[in-house]
């Protein structure tokens, strides 16, 4: 068993000290200790070691052992004849998302997968867990510790995944669903409205469970991390979740909707990549990039599941319903990288640059794309299967043959469950809109009409974008271009991604710059900007159509009786 203890003195520091207490055979000569290098739920490398100090390591009787790294996140300990061996260390904690690890003097929170180590040749070996805080603090986790503030963990893997926040400002409350706690724990958060709260999280946890007929835990906690400032991001974890959202004051007002969307997205990962996991990630590894192309099934399917569940749950109206959808199809429509890369490719590549916008239309999001794809499959299930058979079957059957049978699945497999169950051929489809990148506009289409749904495209209220095709930010007194619409006037006339625009036919851009080009509409425009340094004049033509539009997803006003039949068994 590895003994750890987690001490966090001198908190305004935002150094956590760790020690611990590793045992092998006294036959053995080293000890080689790892540190993960990335943290599941997020598909690229982390290098958590750049935030170990002070590394040391002792003998049985105190004496310090020699070691050396051979890698970014390897240490190699000379331990011959030793069979207990402690290691010190701190970690520098002073990032605060879903994902990080993070310390002041109000919290300690701890992602383990972030900063504890692992014997790289035993890592089955039972793990003990014993912290040091405040007493007044409480402990947020799946992790049950005792009075001791202790607590067990089978192996690193069970320990990797299981964050805890440690706090005095902790509020929570819990409910039951077919047998299984859910427990939901606010962390900096006041004014809960919890019986509104418990009752929508009751409802979409209770569809999802239906679906699937089990839950894959005995219990689940939700640790919110309610923030001062703008936040929105989830991770997911077997028995858990962590959520990061803020500004706090907004959480149950305009955020209330973003709060039910990313928990329930966050709760169907518990099937959906934390228990049913391609073979490339079945188990983990730690030590390198776990390299897969199915992110479209684990995150695609999961976005589009998550949001269609607040809809057939009653907690989303359809409103708010395709609202989320019109959110996809635009982040779709606006990425000229969906003529350059497949969802297949950008799942193998969330390893480079995944999360970053990087090289301009290189790439695509396999949380869009993916959604998109999940959106026309159940609608082709359901066409097929006279609406018998819907997207959560496919997810259930791979679920209970490999997730419950301990297998990790492939893209193959997936297709095989999506032909198995509609009774049709996917193979053109998995060859042109998975591996390939053909567009998704005539599929799209072929599905609204199916719902009775249709695709509203308005120009952009934004001058800048509808009319010059390009997305400006204000940076101070300037706007810097963010995007530019391939062939659209930004475009041929010159201007490129990240230029500062100064003013418009000799006048400042001030206080707006869309006013400026539209008190020159339908005129030709000179723009002062700045580039690298450089002031520069471009002239922009004016062109007679519009470049950035609006998506907006919405019913028909007329639907047939056919598309309202094929709604309600879709949305129910």
């Amino acid at each position: 068993m590895v003994r750890y203890q987690v001490d966090c003195q001198q908190a305004q520091q935002r150094y956590i000290q760790f020690s611990a207490v590793f045992e092998q055979k006294a036959t053995d000569t080293t000890l080689q200790l790892e540190l993960p290098s990335w943290r599941p739920g997020r598909y690229e490398l982390g290098n958590f070691a750049k935030n170990i100090k002070g590394f040391k390591a002792f003998g049985e009787n105190k004496q310090p052992l020699p070691f050396q790294k051979t890698s970014k996140d390897t240490w190699v300990i000379e331990s011959e004849g030793q069979t207990l061996i402690q290691i010190s260390y701190s970690y520098y904690a002073a990032e605060l998302n879903a994902g990080s690890t993070y310390l002041d003097p109000k919290q300690l929170y701890v992602n383990p997968v972030n900063c504890f180590f692992y014997d790289a040749q035993h890592t089955e070996q039972p793990y003990q867990l014993q912290l040091h805080i405040p007493q007044q603090w409480q402990i947020a986790s799946a992790l049950q510790f005792d009075e001791n503030l202790t607590v067990e963990i089978s192996n690193f893997d069970r320990l990797a995944d299981s964050p805890f926040i440690c706090s005095a400002n902790i509020e929570r409350r819990s409910y039951e669903v077919a047998g299984t706690t859910f427990h939901i724990c606010f962390n900096e958060q006041s004014m809960i409205p919890w019986e509104r709260v418990l009752q929508d999280f009751e409802k979409f946890t209770s569809r999802q469970i239906q679906d699937f007929g089990v839950f894959p835990s005995a219990h689940y906690t939700f640790l919110i991390q309610a923030l001062p400032y703008a936040a929105y991001h989830g991770v997911e974890h077997l028995d858990s979740t962590v959520i990061a959202l803020g500004p706090s004051c907004d959480i149950f007002g305009s955020l209330y909707t973003e709060l039910l969307g990313v928990c329930s997205h966050e709760l169907y990962h518990a099937w959906n990549i934390k228990a049913l996991r391609p073979t490339e990630m079945l188990p983990y590894d730690f030590k390198r990039e776990n390299y897969a192309q199915a992110g479209f099934i684990y995150e695609g399917i999961t976005t589009y599941m998550g949001d269609l569940y607040l809809l057939k749950s009653g907690v989303f109206s359809t409103e708010q319903f395709l609202k989320e959808l019109s959110k996809q199809v635009q982040k779709h429509l606006d990425n000229p990288g969906r003529f350059s890369m497949s969802v297949a490719a950008a799942s193998f590549d969330t390893w480079l640059d995944g999360y970053v916008p990087g090289a301009p239309g290189r790439k695509v999001s396999i949380y869009t794309e993916g959604c998109l794809l999940a959106f026309y499959i159940d609608f082709r299930l359901r066409k097929a299967t006279q609406h018998k058979i819907g997207l959560e079957h496919v997810v259930k059957s791979l679920y209970y043959n490999f997730a419950e049978q301990n297998k990790g699945y492939t893209i193959a497999d997936y297709q095989y469950a999506i032909e198995n169950l509609s009774g049709e051929s996917f193979t053109a489809f998995f060859k042109d809109y998975v591996s390939g990148t053909c567009a998704y506009e005539a599929l799209l289409q072929e599905a609204f009409d199916f719902f009775g749904l249709e695709l509203k495209q308005t120009p952009s209220k934004s001058y800048a974008e509808a009319r010059l095709g390009m997305k400006v930010l204000p940076v101070g007194k300037e706007w810097q271009i963010t995007a530019i619409f391939p062939g659209s006037p930004a475009d041929t006339g010159g201007l490129a991604l990240g230029d500062f625009i100064i003013g418009v036919n000799g006048l400042r851009a001030q206080p707006s710059l869309d006013n400026w080009l539209a008190f020159y509409e339908n005129q030709n425009k000179t723009l002062l900007i700045e580039r690298s340094g450089q002031l520069l004049e471009r002239f922009i033509p004016e062109v007679d159509r519009h470049f950035y539009v609006s998506h907006q997803v919405l019913r028909s006003p007329a639907p047939l009786a056919a598309q309202e039949k094929a709604w309600l068994h879709w949305t129910q």
